[in-house]
Order: structure tokens, then C-alpha cells, then sequence
């Protein structure tokens, strides 16, 4: 696959010195000053690449590997091939991320259209809004009234900050990507085509049909959040909509207003919280999981892929199925399931036979 269109590689960082970023071991002393400068998968890695290793099920891709180094569990240092140096590392993955951050910077955040600097000809910004130094606003933003930025964020071509947001240092807001009624921490990423602080969906039944609710709510992104492409999170209708630090968000996921997402969690695609609901911290939410408005989930839950949540959920359960429940009575019922179908089809198929 051709990376360096797009990603060229790094000069190289030796395995000494990779080690002691990752916070790994070197297995053989005698592998400290190669040097590494990409990444790749294990099934293809090439003898100046680094990859990893999580699970038995690809030892047979790391007995054929050629790579210039991979990270692996203690357990399984002894299955590396000769000429491939093992780091030795308790979370693999996670060391694996901190190396690529380190050989591939550029793609630790949202990319830019543009290489301009300062504040464009192209850009739009209001004369009462407030930049510090070192932002960067691309051609096509547009930057509203009384709006704040701090030092080193970038706004890329295409974004728009509404009236009176303020976004701390240090963010990133992708090309396309909308801000209202919102307040944005540091370090934060929103990447493109993200919708934030828009009105919530309110509506209350009248003799005429439906009366729009107001919504003068806000959105509150602490730091270190970063909001996948396509998301759309409402702004609150009298309380606000707050999504807490280090929180992960992926593509196409849909908050709705007044939901409280606690810190360090993570929502994957399209993954749909109606109003009101409460998510505590180190929640993981599988993808296209659905959660009923007005609701609790407690510190640490884990909510399989395609749940259904209609009820509060306690601190630390695993929950999945539809609707949701824990994850033992959910396995279980699945495996009854398809017993019975299984079951089903070899009396059909008998019964075709004779």
C-alpha cells in the first residue's frame, strides 16, 4: 500500500529509544539502535516497519513476519522469528498507538486542505471576535461575532463558529464542521461534517399539532475530546448537553439534547443517546446501540453492539440484546436461539431427504 502519498515516512526512531517511549522491553539487547519508520499490519510489514501482536489467533502472521520489530505480550516473545525484534510490552495496542504517534504525527489529527497560516484572505471573521495568537482560520471559514479561539487552534476551510462560542488551545475543527451555542476545552477535535450546539429536538402536542419547544440550552466539550465525522450533538433545551474530558466519539453518532457523557468513554458509530439521559465515566458503547432518553448508565458499563437500552443500566454491568440486559442472560438467550433454528433447519432438511 503507497502511505507516502499521503503520510511520508519518518526518518526512523530507534528501538532503544522506542522502548522507552512505549514504555515496553526490549527482548535482545542487540536490536537497541535499529531503526524504524513506518507502520503496518503484521501480515505485511516490511524490516523498517513496526507492528503488534494482541491475540494467538495471528501467530501464524508473526512466524512469517518479516518485520523490522513487532510489540507482544510476555507470553508470546518466544514465538517472534528470528531477525524480528520483540518489545515486549502489557498492552500492545496501546504501545503500538504511542509509537504511531510518534512515527506518523500528521495523522494524530484532522487533516487540512490548505497550508496557509494566520488568518486567510478567504476567511470570514467578525471584527468583535477574539483570536489569540498562533490560530490559523483557512480559507472559506467563517468566524462570528464575539466568538473566542485560543492560541494554536485551526479552523479549516469551510468550518463556521457561531455568535459568543469560545474554543479553547490547541483544536482542531475539521473543513465543514459547524459550531453553535457551544464551549470547546482544549486539545479538542471535531472532524469534518461535525454538527455541534444545533436545537435539540423538542416539540410539545398542541390543538394544532406540534409547538416547537425552545432550546437555549448550551454544549459543553470538555478537553481532550475528539468527535468523529458526521456526529451531530444538539445543543440542551434549558440544561445543557456536556461531554466530559478524554471522551472518544466515532463517526455518524447522534446526541441528543440535554445527555451528559462523563469522561473518558467511548460511543462508536452510530450509536443514537435521545435527551435527557446520563452517561457515567469509562463508558463503552458498541456501535448502532440505541439509548432511551431520560436514563442512567452508571461508571463502566460496557453496552454490546446493537443494544437497545430502555431502562437505567448499573455501574460497571455489561449489558446487550434488544432490549438490553446482562450480557449472561443475553448470551444465553442467543444460544438457545439458534439451537432452536438450527434445530429447525436438520428436521426440514430430514424431512426433504425422505
Amino acid at each position: 500500500m503507497d502511505t507516502t502519498r499521503f503520510f511520508p515516512p519518518h526518518e526512523g526512531i530507534t528501538l532503544s529509544d522506542l522502548a522507552g517511549l512505549c514504555g515496553a522491553e526490549l527482548a535482545d539487547p542487540a536490536f537497541a539502535d535499529r531503526r524504524v519508520s513506518g507502520l503496518a499490519p503484521i501480515s505485511r510489514a516490511g524490516n523498517s516497519e513496526i507492528t503488534f501482536l494482541t491475540s494467538r489467533k495471528s501467530l501464524p502472521q508473526l512466524r512469517e513476519s518479516h518485520a523490522g520489530a513487532v510489540f507482544v505480550p510476555s507470553r508470546f516473545v518466544n514465538e517472534v522469528p528470528v531477525g524480528v525484534a520483540a518489545l515486549i510490552a502489557a498492552a500492545p495496542q496501546t504501545a503500538f498507538a504511542i509509537a504511531g504517534s510518534a512515527l506518523v504525527p500528521a495523522a494524530m489529527t484532522a487533516s487540512r486542505l490548505t497550508g496557509e497560516t494566520g488568518v486567510a484572505s478567504g476567511a470570514i471573521v467578525d471584527p468583535s471576535a477574539r483570536l489569540e495568537n498562533d490560530v490559523i482560520v483557512e480559507t472559506g471559514a467563517i468566524v462570528g461575532a464575539g466568538a473566542e479561539i485560543g492560541r494554536g487552534t485551526v479552523i479549516a476551510a469551510g468550518a463556521a463558529i457561531g455568535p459568543g462560542c469560545r474554543i479553547g488551545r490547541d483544536c482542531h475543527i475539521a473543513h465543514g464542521a459547524t459550531v453553535q451555542h457551544t464551549l470547546i476545552g482544549n486539545n479538542v477535535i471535531l472532524h469534518p461534517g461535525v454538527r455541534i450546539g444545533q436545537d435539540g429536538f423538542g416539540y410539545a402536542p398542541g390543538p394544532r399539532g406540534l409547538v416547537k419547544v425552545p432550546q437555549i440550552g448550551r454544549v459543553i466539550i470538555q478537553d481532550q475530546v475528539e468527535i468523529g465525522a458526521n456526529t451531530t450533538i444538539d445543543r440542551g433545551a434549558l440544561d445543557d448537553t456536556v461531554i466530559g474530558e478524554g471522551t472518544k466519539i466515532d463517526n455518524q453518532v447522534q446526541i441528543g439534547h440535554n445527555v451528559r457523557i462523563g469522561r473518558h468513554c467511548v460511543l462508536v458509530a452510530k450509536v443514537a443517546v435521545a435527551g435527557s439521559t446520563t452517561i457515567g465515566n469509562g463508558v463503552m458503547i458498541g456501535g448502532a446501540a440505541g439509548i432511551g432518553g431520560h436514563l442512567t448508565i452508571g461508571d463502566g458499563v460496557q453496552l454490546a453492539a446493537l443494544s437497545g437500552v430502555a431502562c437505567d443500566v448499573p455501574a460497571g454491568a455489561r449489558w446487550g440484546g434488544q432490549p438490553a440486559r446482562p450480557m449472561r442472560g443475553f448470551l444465553r438467550d442467543a444460544a438457545d436461539a439458534n439451537a432452536r433454528a438450527f434445530g429447525k433447519a436438520k428436521v426440514k432438511k430430514s424431512g426433504e431427504d425422505q
